[in-house]
């Protein structure tokens, strides 16, 4: 038997590739399935099942495509419903993959198709849980997804205590977990970064298993801090459930190169946005009037979804060559398939035809220190509102690149607004919004938050122990 993690840290999701006497399980794939394919074939194996834990939210799964490829049946927990060929598994449900078992156990709350898989070695002994989004290490799946008219987060909350309790808890120590996602993903609170956990870990590090909690308790804790999601988050559902282009297409039109002039034409006369996924240093020295940095050396798809709020929107690429086929994945990854081309020759040919080009201002954060110990300054801190009250600049605003357009009005017209994140990454994409819009009395403070606390600005209302 073989059982392998295969992680994507952009998504911070696992997907799971299961191995027993020639027979393969693929759960939650990602989009881009040639790596299972590949591992596949070089193993001289077949993919028997493709298992899906519940309709994802936060990333497009390959299920389809990879069921399209090899011929594979994709399965489901009970309560799916899908606009495909797909199997509904029932609850307690196994299906045989070599020498080994699969079992469904079908754990609501998350949403209502929500499903684990238990895998029973050739000794018949339950081995691996495969969580999904009900199990995470350190936490659980967020219980506001799937609220409908006549299901609210509370309802789905309970639900999930319910799961955890008969389905989760009642399992041995010693079974292994292997989670949907880890620290970083939207899926969930507080995530360990950890990748693979146990089932009597959990019971005794996971709050949300605590044997003294009441239901109303679970309810409670689980519901309480959630952010919004982000808008794209019901759009990969309905992808997920309804099936989307196969990924090679994406890919091939999206990698249609445009000369300088052709890109400028086509900017001006489609409502395409221009998108810079550079490194911020890059883009602050010089990118095309109008265009919006999320850097692909970041937190780039989940920016993406969240900033950008319809998944159809027509986009237009500025990359270096070497990344241009990743930036296309890792857009397809959260639904945006429509890269309708990128500039050939990346920004330097743009600058070397001599073409209109913006800068953002910036200074470092010695600067930013000897000007605020002299003046007043507008400071605007567009970390998430929890970094923020853990710690700050005594004099800044927080508003929260997410909800960005919610703070227009924060910033100033008349004085120069100094933006600040923890590192430099977020604070890029908020110049570029905000200068997109019309403001560009805005100053990058280089480093963030991270590079301010090292020097004598004051903190929280304390002064640097650097000062003392």
């Amino acid at each position: 038997m073989k059982v392998e993690q295969i992680y994507t840290g952009c998504l911070a999701q696992g997907a799971y590739y299961i191995e027993s006497n020639g027979e393969v399980a693929i759960i939650d794939p990602m989009r881009e399935v040639s790596e299972y394919i590949d591992l596949v074939e070089s193993r001289k194996a077949k993919i028997k099942y493709i298992f899906e834990t519940h309709f994802h939210a936060d990333f497009v799964s390959g299920h389809v495509t990879l069921s399209e490829r090899t011929g594979a049946p994709i399965i489901f927990g009970p309560n799916a419903s899908t606009s495909f060929d797909s199997t509904i598994a029932k609850d307690n449900q196994e299906f045989k993959l070599g020498d080994v078992s699969i079992k469904v156990l079908h754990t609501p709350g998350h949403t209502m198709e929500s499903t684990c898989y238990l895998l029973i070695d050739e000794s018949g002994k339950e081995h691996f849980l495969f969580s999904g989004d009900t199990l995470f290490l350190g936490d659980v799946g967020r219980p506001d997804l799937a609220v409908k008219s006549d299901l609210t987060k509370e309802n789905l909350a309970g639900h999930l205590f319910d799961s955890l309790r008969t389905k989760i808890m009642t399992l041995a120590d010693d079974v292994i977990v292997y989670p949907g996602h880890g620290a970083g993903s939207a899926c969930g609170k507080n995530i360990s970064t950890d990748l693979v956990g146990s089932i009597g870990d959990q019971k005794e590090t996971n709050y949300a298993l605590r044997t003294d909690m009441t239901k109303e308790e679970f309810v409670k804790e689980v519901t309480e801090g959630i952010l919004p999601p982000p808008a794209y988050f019901p759009l990969n559902v309905g992808l997920n459930k309804k099936g989307y282009k196969d990924v090679d297409k994406v890919l091939s039109e999206g990698k249609n190169p445009l000369k300088p002039t052709e890109f400028e034409y086509t900017a001006e006369n489609t409502e395409a946005i221009i998108l810079d996924v550079r490194h911020q240093d890059e883009f602050a020295k010089g990118h095309i009037p109008n265009s919006i940095f999320i850097g692909i050396n970041g937190g780039f798809a989940p920016w993406v979804g969240t900033l950008i709020k319809d998944v159809n929107q027509a986009i237009l690429l500025v990359c270096h060559d070497d990344h241009l086929e990743e930036t296309i994945m890792r857009l397809s990854r959260v639904g945006f398939d429509n890269v309708i081309g990128y500039l050939e020759g990346g920004y330097s040919k743009w600058e070397a035809e001599h073409k209109e080009i913006a800068t953002v201002d910036t200074i470092s954060s010695e600067e930013f220190a000897s000007i605020i110990a002299k003046e007043n300054l507008h400071v605007m801190d567009v970390r998430k509102e929890n970094e923020y009250i853990s710690e700050y600049v005594l004099s800044a605003k927080n508003t929260p690149l997410d909800y960005l357009n919610q703070f227009m009005g924060e910033y100033s017209k008349e004085n120069t607004n100094y933006i600040h994140c923890a590192g430099g990454y977020r604070s890029m994409i908020a110049c570029s919004i905000l200068k997109s819009r019309g403001v560009h009395n805005i100053v990058d403070v280089q480093g963030g938050f991270t590079a301010i606390k090292n020097t004598t600005v004051p903190i929280s209302g304390f002064v640097c122990p650097s000062t003392l």
